[in-house]
C-alpha cells in the first residue's frame, strides 16, 4: 500500500506513481501526491506510467492525446507537453524521470512499479491463500482493494493505451472483489456477505459470479426461497440487458439450491495443507523432546564428571601413591 515513503523511482511498492484513481506522482518534498492540471498533461502522464520503463514512440503518444485527427502542430505540441510534465516531475521527485530517445520518450526504467503492481501482488497472494486460510486471504484481498481511489486512470483521457489498461485493471478489481466474498463465505461470514452482495449485484447487474455468491450466502443463512429469487432476478437482467440466459455455473447453482446439494455446505480448509501443518507441528514437538533429552544427558554427564574430579585418583591394591613414593600401610 502506498505510504508516501518512496525515495527513488521504481524502488518502492507503488508509492511514486498511482494509477488506481487519478494518475498522480509523489511529491517527495511534502509527502503528498500531485497531478498535472491540464487534460493533455494527465493523458500524457497516464500513458507514460502505463508503459513505464519502455520507450513510447512520439506517433503513438500523439494518437493517445489527440486521437485520429491530430493538429498539424501535434509534434511540437507534444514536445511542449513533455517539457512541462518533466518540470512537474523534477520539482516533485528532485530528478528527471523522463528520458528522450530517437523515436519517443520513456518514463523511469524497466521494473518501475506503481500502486497497480502492488494491487496485483496482493490480489495474487490472496487468491493463492484462499483454500488453506480464507481469513488471511480476505485480509490480503481487502488490502488490495483499499488501494483504489476511484476508476483506474481517471481523468487521463480515452486514448487506447489508457483505456485498455483501465479496462484490464477494472476487470481484475471485480475478480478480486468476487474472491474476497468467496473468502468471507469460506470463513462463515454468510449474513454479512449476503447484505454486501445485494448491493454489489445492483451495481453490477450482469456480473453472474456476484449472483452466484449471493445465492450461496442466502442459502447458508437458511433463506432458500430468497436464493432462488436471486436466480430469477439475475435471469431477467441478463435477458433484458444482454439478450442471453444465465451461464452453466449459475444454472448449476440454482439446481444445487433447489435440491439442497451437500456441496453447498461451508468447505473445510484444504486437507493436504492441513495435513502438512499437522506434520510440521508433530516434528516441532519431537524436536523439542529431543532437545530436552539432550539437556538431561548433558546434566548427567556433567554430574558424573564432577564427581570423578572430586574423588581424585583411584586407590590401587590398597596402596596410596604420594609424590612418586610408596607408603606402606
Amino acid at each position: 500500500m502506498g505510504d508516501g515513503t518512496g525515495t527513488d523511482f521504481g524502488t518502492d511498492v507503488g508509492t511514486d506513481f498511482r494509477v488506481l484513481g487519478p494518475v498522480e506522482v509523489l511529491d517527495h518534498r511534502t509527502g503528498t501526491y500531485v497531478a498535472p492540471s491540464g487534460a493533455k498533461q494527465r493523458a500524457l502522464l497516464g500513458a507514460l506510467v502505463v508503459r513505464a520503463g519502455r520507450v513510447l514512440p512520439a506517433e503513438r503518444l500523439i494518437h493517445e492525446l489527440w486521437g485520429e485527427r491530430p493538429p498539424a502542430s501535434a509534434a511540437n505540441a507534444l514536445h511542449a507537453h513533455v517539457a512541462r510534465l518533466r518540470r512537474l516531475l523534477q520539482d516533485a521527485a528532485g530528478q528527471d524521470p523522463i528520458s528522450t530517445h530517437a523515436t519517443g520518450y520513456a518514463l523511469g526504467r524497466p521494473g518501475t512499479r506503481t500502486d497497480a503492481h502492488h494491487f496485483q501482488d496482493l490480489s495474487s497472494k490472496g487468491r493463492g491463500t484462499l483454500a488453506a486460510d480464507p481469513v488471511r486471504a480476505a485480509e490480503l484481498l481487502g488490502d488490495a482493494l483499499s488501494l483504489w481511489r476511484g476508476p483506474a486512470l481517471e481523468g487521463s483521457g480515452q486514448g487506447p493505451l489508457c483505456a485498455r489498461e483501465a479496462e484490464r485493471l477494472e476487470e481484475l478489481r471485480l475478480t478480486t472483489l468476487e474472491t474476497l466474498y468467496e473468502a468471507h463465505l469460506r470463513s462463515g461470514r454468510h449474513a454479512e456477505a449476503a447484505r454486501e452482495l445485494e448491493r454489489l449485484t445492483a451495481r453490477h447487474p450482469v456480473r453472474e459470479r456476484l449472483y452466484d455468491l449471493q445465492m450461496l450466502a442466502l442459502y447458508r443463512c437458511g433463506r432458500q426461497a430468497e436464493a432462488l429469487g436471486v436466480y430469477e432476478r439475475a435471469r431477467r437482467r441478463l435477458v433484458d440487458e444482454l439478450g442471453v440466459e444465465p451461464g452453466p455455473a449459475l444454472r448449476e447453482r440454482m439446481e444445487a439450491v433447489l435440491h439442497h446439494a451437500p456441496s453447498l455446505s461451508t468447505p473445510e480448509p484444504d486437507a493436504s495443507l492441513h495435513e502438512l501443518g499437522s506434520a510440521i507441528a508433530r516434528l516441532g514437538t519431537r524436536i523439542e523432546a529431543l532437545a530436552r533429552e539432550q539437556r538431561s544427558l548433558i546434566r548427567r554427564l556433567n554430574a558424573l564428571t564432577s564427581g570423578v574430579a572430586l574423588q581424585g585418583p583411584p586407590v590401587e591394591g590398597g596402596h596410596l601413591r604420594e609424590q612418586g613414593a610408596d607408603v606402606e600401610r
